[in-house]
């Protein structure tokens, strides 16, 4: 008997994996579930992933790649935190994009119970934005060490104001808190 091969290729299928993850969390994810929504067989999903963990870590990977993708587009060398702010949040802060923050605020809870199972989760959800955050305010004559301390102050606040808006949807007042963060900054 002839083994069946799967042409799904890895990008493709993390791809529809994170779409499926957006619209139903990974909270409750079963591979039986997803391979059958997605059209193949579990058995494909752990030889590409190996475990539901290691999945769930590739998911986030590929949201917060097509996050600091848009980030960078938006950044133009000139423009800070005060100037760029509002425009990031009217993007990221969006109630389309609640879904994809309410996945990472999932499994950031979900590996402070329990480290072990998200392997590499914190190291890759702090340290690939304060690079990216640190890297301007440095291009700007701030020193590394104080650019990444900004860095962090402006990730956490971001962060704290987008699980506010995933909890309340108060989309007026977050933004306004919004206005005011981004005028600190200057």
């Amino acid at each position: 008997m002839t083994r069946r091969v799967d042409e799904t290729t890895r990008p493709d299928l993390l791809e529809r994996i994170v779409e499926y993850a957006l619209a139903n969390g990974v909270a409750s994810l079963s591979l039986r579930p997803l391979a059958k929504e997605l059209g193949v067989s579990p058995g494909s999903l752990l030889y590409h992933f190996h475990s539901k963990e290691e999945l769930t870590i590739e998911i986030l990977k590929a949201v917060g790649d097509r996050q600091r993708a848009i980030f960078a587009s938006m950044h133009d060398g000139e423009n800070g935190p005060p100037e760029l702010g509002p425009n990031i949040w009217k993007i990221f802060g969006a109630p389309q994009m609640r879904p994809l923050f309410r996945l990472f605020f999932e499994v950031y809870g979900l590996a402070l119970v329990d480290p072990d199972r998200f392997p590499g989760f914190f190291p890759a959800a702090i340290e690939n934005w304060l690079g990216v955050l640190a890297g301007p305010l440095v291009q700007r004559g701030m020193s590394v060490t104080e650019a990444r301390a900004s860095a962090t102050l402006g990730l956490a606040t971001f962060r704290g104001l987008l699980m506010d808006a995933c909890a309340t949807n108060d989309d007026a007042r977050i933004e306004r808190a919004v206005e005011i963060w981004c005028a600190s900054w200057t």
